[in-house]
């Protein structure tokens, strides 16, 4: 084994191929078929999407665990640790587990060079393969036709939802981009679309493949009713459905998503109404509209782009606050950081700008300016980093006051993290360095 430790071998991942992201299949399936993978023994569910994909796949996963499978999920990225990315029986899987399945991809590659994802992905299925599964639910890292779980042949593909983002990759419309997430469709077998108005794109591609296309408010759909809700599609109506677990009235687009793919698998998986409640009232994904605190007066939110910045302000309306709202947000510096700020701009008062140290992250100068534009004379206080970001906002707001994190994955892990709990219990003015009202 090239490495004994998690950590080397992540570490040693990231400098192994010349590109971080380097999108295309033919490297990942000369060593899938190297390690015998390409014929998974369990069924397989693809949810891919600009937004909505990870929630999808967590309800696929509760649902189906709480009907008696042996599931398996893999979701990128991770918040706090590289383990979430795999999970088996909704348990994620241990540093040993991962490190001898990294030592089985580097062992088959030879001399092929992957990326951190695409060995990641392969690992994933090598321990899927082994575990004695019934079904695994993947989701697409990004896009979808050229992305490394798309290296299998899924029986149901799931898109959720079609938005602007990852415009460098996968193009600057919804037509682009929608093409390139429907390319997990298979010939003759069915996929699924959660959102309203399916870009014409992802529409002809299901017709080009004789692919059965299902989409919510045609072929399914929801209906609230008292104290709960309810399914339909496919000449049937599931009643008196709980609410998702997860928060915001857009869960249930992903909540229906998923059932739809649940009934297209019927015939193989049957899932029962009590599976459907438990696994709904049991499902569970940090970062999606968080409450940090019983009064909903802290919440973490991993929104990054313009579809889901609008999601997570109708999310918020739902939750009144008698104070101001405090926005503490950072961003990669190739997001649309203005037009995130625009669509919450109606929801936060007073906004808490930060620097993001990572690869692509944008600096802090460049997110003032960029919050600025978008939220024209509201007030706004720069910070160098997300930490002294989270204290700035504890300290300035008051007791009625609601502090919001949001803007990436990076951001919502420094929130998380279990060593910067006090964010949310703090009061005082301090770290704040440049303020614009």
């Amino acid at each position: 084994m090239r490495y004994s430790t998690l950590a080397d071998w992540l570490s040693w991942q990231e400098t192994l191929h010349p590109a971080k992201v380097d999108l295309g299949l033919d490297r990942l399936r000369v060593v899938l078929e190297r390690m015998g993978l390409e014929h998974p023994p369990y069924a397989l569910i693809t949810v891919a999407g600009t937004n909505g994909k990870g929630s999808c796949v967590a309800m696929l996963e509760a649902i189906l665990h709480a009907a008696g499978y042996r599931v398996g999920a893999y979701t990128s990225p991770h918040l706090l640790r590289y383990n979430e990315r795999i999970r088996i029986e909704r348990a994620t899987v241990s540093d040993a587990a991962l490190c001898e399945a990294f030592a089985r991809v580097d062992a088959a590659r030879g001399d092929i060079s992957l990326t951190y994802f695409e060995f990641g992905t392969l690992a994933a299925l090598d321990i899927f393969f082994r575990a004695g599964l019934d079904v695994v639910v993947l989701e697409v890292g990004m896009g979808g036709r050229l992305d490394a779980v798309n290296v299998l042949d899924p029986d149901v593909a799931v898109v959720t939802t079609v938005a602007i983002d990852h415009s460098a990759w996968l193009g600057s419309d919804r037509e682009q981009i929608g093409a390139e997430k429907a390319g997990i469709f298979r010939a003759g077998r069915a996929a699924v679309y959660g959102d309203a108005d399916p870009p014409a794109s992802v529409v002809e591609h299901a017709r080009s493949l004789n692919a059965s296309l299902r989409c919510i408010g045609r072929d399914f759909g929801h209906q609230r009713a008292a104290g709960g809700w309810s399914w339909w599609g496919m000449g049937l109506h599931r009643h008196t459905l709980p609410l998702p677990r997860l928060r915001g009235p857009y869960q249930l687009n992903n909540a229906a998503t998923a059932i739809m793919a649940l009934e297209l698998l019927k015939p193989s998986l049957p899932v029962g109404q009590q599976a459907l409640r438990l696994g709904l009232s049991s499902v569970d994904l940090p970062g999606r509209l968080q409450l940090m605190d019983e009064r909903a007066l802290r919440i973490c939110d991993v929104a990054h782009n313009v579809q889901a910045a609008t999601a997570f302000a109708g999310g918020l309306h739902n939750l009144p606050c008698a104070g101001l709202t405090h926005g503490v947000v950072a961003m990669l510096a190739d997001k649309d950081v203005s037009g995130v700020a625009r669509a919450l701009a109606d929801t936060i008062q007073v906004w808490h700008v930060a620097g993001l140290s990572v690869e692509r992250g944008a600096d802090a100068a460049h997110m003032a300016a960029q919050v600025r534009a978008g939220v024209g004379g509201q007030p706004v206080n720069e910070y160098a980093e997300v930490s002294m970001a989270l204290e700035g906002a504890a300290a300035a707001a008051g007791p009625a006051d609601r502090i919001v994190v949001f803007g990436s994955f990076y951001t919502v892990a420094v929130a998380l993290a279990p060593d910067n709990d006090g964010w949310w219990r703090k009061t005082g003015a301090e770290h704040v360095t440049s303020v614009s009202r």
